[in-house]
């Protein structure tokens, strides 16, 4: 039992080390994500798209 105080005494100590990003930051990811992931989804898209067509031109 008293490993597990121990524990969790460390952990609370450890997270008072962690700087946590400011709101800015984090929206600031928020808007590299997002545009990152409909860039790769275009990119995608189009990949699908070429290869559907140039198998029909084959079959």
């Amino acid at each position: 039992m008293k490993k597990i105080f121990q524990f969790f005494k460390e952990c609370a100590g450890e997270l008072r080390k962690v700087t946590w990003p400011t709101r800015s930051d984090v929206l600031s990811s928020t808007k590299v994500v997002f545009i990152s992931t409909i860039i790769v989804a275009l990119i995608l898209g189009l990949l699908d798209w070429l290869f559907t067509e140039g198998l029909r031109l084959v079959f």
